[in-house]
């Protein structure tokens, strides 16, 4: 190829870039420098004790505020067989929660206490709302959602981290905290076996085409790592507007021996799956379009 060739499209490619860089939206301006703001911020303060006095000035200049989600625009789905480039520790004693829970480190030791681990995970966290609305409920229960999408993840992070700055000394949500992973693949990296109390899957993605149902997060072989991170009597709570999906997790669960519905009334008494039922994104919005949402809870039974 002459060099001549070569300069004509690298001009054509410059000018390219340029013209994109004049047509961008004022709207799409404001959402990557906000996301930029929040970037910074989101690695000075995360996962770290925030210092008094630079928290004091923070809150003085109204920055200390809760994300916007419009400015964390992200897929609705993802491949959960995708390489998404995730870190996760090798085994659960190699992963360092005092970060997702500095209220709760032992001054001595640095580090939280032998009987304080996380006892409580939303499953495809979403943006949120369960875990917020959990966190008043169980205040002495490390809470954590999982996450694959990178945007909503982020705005997880920093809506903890503008809720933990609002409530200073009150100790309010500092039980909750958000990780991003694919729970399909690592959930036995992160959770020791008999750690959970509670596995929350709110809204899950249906993947209604046949050939994608390997997809769903409730399979029989996924089940069984449910079980094993799960101690006895911890339960599994399930949630959906799709019929289909609904009676797809429902099958596979009665089929399993691991696993035994709880009553209807038990059901009813919940007080998690009342919370669960309203606090949810897809839980609003299914009130807001009148659809129906389908609820099925199971307790891990005793091994056989």
């Amino acid at each position: 190829m002459s060099t001549d060739i070569q300069e004509s499209k690298k001009s054509r490619r410059s000018n390219t870039a340029s013209l994109d860089d004049v047509c961008i939206s004022e709207e799409t301006r404001k959402r990557l420098l906000y996301r930029k703001e929040k970037e910074l911020k989101r690695k000075a303060l995360k996962h770290v004790r925030i210092d008094d006095k630079e928290l004091e000035k923070e809150i003085d200049k109204g920055v200390i505020e809760l994300p916007k989600k419009r400015f964390y625009r992200q897929r609705a789905h993802s491949n959960p067989f995708s390489d998404h480039q995730l870190e996760y520790p090798e085994s659960p004693r190699h992963m360092d929660w005092a970060r997702f829970y500095p209220e709760f480190v032992s001054k001595d030791s640095g580090a939280l206490p032998n009987d304080k681990r996380v006892e409580i995970a939303d499953i495809g966290c979403g943006f949120g709302g369960l875990l917020v609305d959990l966190s008043p409920e169980f205040p002495e229960t490390l809470i954590l959602g999982m996450e694959i999408r990178v945007q909503v993840t982020n705005y997880v992070e920093d809506k903890i981290i503008a809720l933990r700055a609002q409530h200073k000394g009150t100790g309010k949500y500092s039980n909750i905290s958000v990780i991003r992973g694919n729970a399909m693949k690592f959930l036995p990296n992160f959770f020791e076996k008999s750690q959970l109390k509670k596995m929350f899957f709110c809204f899950p993605d249906p993947h209604f085409k046949q050939r994608k149902h390997k997809a769903r997060i409730i399979t029989n072989t996924l089940l069984s790592e449910y079980a094993y991170v799960l101690k006895e009597g911890g339960i599994i709570y399930t949630i959906s507007d799709v019929l289909d999906l609904h009676e797809w997790m429902k099958s596979h669960l009665d089929e399993h021996p691991l696993f035994e519905r709880l009553t209807e009334l038990e059901e009813e008494e919940d007080k998690c799956v009342q919370i669960m039922t309203h606090s949810t994104e897809e839980g609003k919005k299914v009130e807001r379009n009148k659809g129906s949402k389908f609820i099925a809870c199971y307790r891990r039974m005793p091994d056989s």
